[in-house]
């Protein structure tokens, strides 16, 4: 008897397609693996960021970005690389410090919520007529940037400095901000903080400052490696009188009431 043979009718494309959609199929779990392991990885980083804001909230800020960067600089240019910074309470500190870099930095400070929209505004319509260009950073951005950010512009870090600064105003609260502003802001060549600041150039505690002493630590804050603490130019010395009269315009220290 004659062996039957029989044939399996092929539709067009079975074995090209059929391997194709096999192929697709094998390699759509490793892509939702990278896209998996992606997912993971920022999920760390934002519950690494929420981790680091919340400790920031009760423990000093002893180290910054910013003072690694200044650091790593001296030692490339064979400069002294000390760097100058100690830690006071908000509440060791004289007042006079804080409501002079209020007045100076950011007077909307009591009232906004990180970021001043009206002086971003401002900005941009004077940095629009060509003239010198004018920041509008907020005291909130500020610290934001110097204690979690690096100080290079770009559009990733200042969407990060966003973020932060959304995060730093809803967890820290107004006080705190202030607090590590005035013990991290650059306020000279390898200096950094108020306390600092005055035990440098004043030879005396933050403790015991005075009005024009606070006035004049604000007044070189916009550019502290180009101004002088020490030794103020015709133009720190007119921006100190300035701010001094601005301090007394907001009413002093009691304006520091207005902080929740």
């Amino acid at each position: 008897m004659a062996k039957r043979i029989e044939y399996t009718k092929k539709t067009p494309g079975a074995s090209s397609g059929g391997n194709k959609f096999e192929r697709l199929a094998k390699k759509s779990p490793k892509k939702r693996s990278w896209l998996k392991k992606i997912g993971f990885f920022f999920l760390y980083l934002w519950i690494f960021s929420l981790f680091s804001v919340v400790f920031l909230k009760f423990f000093p800020v002893y180290f910054t970005p910013t003072m690694a960067s200044r650091k790593i600089d001296a030692l490339i240019n064979g400069n002294p690389s000390k760097i100058h910074s100690q830690w006071s309470s908000y509440k060791e500190l004289d007042k006079n410090a804080a409501i002079a870099v209020i007045a100076s930095e950011d007077q909307a400070f009591p009232d906004h919520h990180g970021f001043d929209f009206d002086a971003m505004y401002g900005a941009v319509k004077h940095n629009m007529k060509g003239k010198k260009i004018r920041g509008a950073s907020t005291i909130s951005q500020q610290v934001a940037k110097n204690v979690f950010l690096w100080q290079d512009r770009s559009y990733i870090r200042k969407g990060l400095e966003v973020y932060f600064t959304f995060l730093i105003e809803l967890i820290w609260g107004k006080e705190r901000i202030l607090e590590v502003y005035l013990n991290v802001a650059e306020t000279g060549p390898m200096t950094f903080g108020v306390e600092a600041a005055c035990r440098q150039y004043y030879g005396h505690s933050g403790a015991e400052i005075s009005t024009s002493e606070a006035a004049r630590i604000a007044a070189v804050l916009p550019s502290p490696n180009r101004f002088s603490i020490e030794h103020p130019s015709a133009y720190v010395r007119k921006r100190t009188s300035t701010i001094q009269r601005q301090m007394r315009g907001l009413g002093g220290v009691k304006y520091l009431d207005n902080l929740n």
